[in-house]
């Protein structure tokens, strides 16, 4: 990795017209403007209910849900993510469009990720749940929640970058506060909004790094930057998981920004980690 690539990944975020105070409709059109969202050439399905996008691939499936607090994104804005992890496992991929806030508000996205997982266990091939920021956190929570539900145990869950305290009392919140060049905690805490419309931050499907049961989890890998305020999301999750006897795996990247792993191709770490994120996938589905 050299400077030149993270100064100029840094700048090009710093530029990225996201505004948090803007309608959601706004910060939708935004998103997938910077994504480069486009209709996606691949086949599309309903997953427990609610559509979805596959990709080709044998020996398992990584069900995959796509990141934007909750608020924005879709399939389409993960593709990048989805594509780069199907080509370096092998497996099938599909990546669901679950219900967005505000006009499905918590837990509607989390109802929609539990019904699609459950629909994936009936087909009988090892599940790996990932996903990035927002959809990096549904991953984490919705192993939890089939855990409570006693479903079957997904093979692992890989989350990059994951959003995983709505309370926003992590240190990194203040330390990392102009490092991070797309997100304070003042502008998360105005996006939780939208997602909770209500509901205490301290519930354990919103908040797992600070509070709830993480017993019985499947393995857990976790890959952040030093470069975000959503650091000790990850660093406190890890730490509670591997108490509660996960295994967990923290994997962290220097001086590098909020779902680094976009920037395959780009930045050389990112490439690093997804190759790192793909071995831990084929593990755990190989002994399946």
């Amino acid at each position: 990795m050299t400077a030149e690539q993270r100064a100029a990944i840094d700048a090009q975020l710093r530029a990225y017209p996201f505004d948090v105070s803007a309608e959601p409709a706004q910060m939708r059109a935004a998103f997938e403007a910077f994504a480069g969202a486009a209709p996606a050439a691949l086949p599309a399905l309903e997953l427990g209910g609610r559509p979805a996008l596959e990709w080709a691939g044998a020996g398992g499936t990584i069900l995959y849900f796509h990141g934007g607090s909750w608020i924005v994104g879709s399939p389409a804005t993960a593709q990048r993510l989805t594509s780069a992890l199907v080509r370096r496992t092998g497996l099938r991929a599909v990546s669901l469009d679950y219900r967005l806030a505000p006009e499905h508000p918590f837990p509607a996205a989390i109802e929609d990720a539990v019904a699609a997982y459950r629909a994936l266990v009936a087909e009988g091939e090892p599940i790996v749940l990932a996903g990035d920021s927002a959809g990096g956190g549904l991953a984490v929570i919705t192993a939890i929640v089939a855990r409570d539900e006693g479903l079957p145990r997904p093979a692992g869950v890989v989350a990059f970058s994951p959003g995983l305290d709505a309370t926003r009392t992590g240190e990194s919140m203040t330390t990392k506060e102009g490092v991070d060049p797309l997100f304070t905690r003042a502008g998360l805490q105005r996006l939780s909004r939208y997602h909770l419309a209500g509901q205490d931050p301290r519930h354990p499907w919103v908040s797992p790094a600070v509070v709830g049961d993480l017993t019985g989890l499947p393995p857990v890998l976790l890959q952040v930057g030093t470069n975000e305020v959503l650091l000790d999301d990850s660093v406190r999750f890890a730490a509670r998981a591997a108490a509660a006897g996960v295994d967990v795996i923290l994997d962290v990247t220097g001086d590098v920004p909020h779902v680094f792993q976009t920037f395959e191709g780009v930045l050389d770490e990112a490439d690093a980690a997804l190759d790192r994120a793909a071995q831990f996938i084929r593990a755990r589905t190989s002994r399946q």
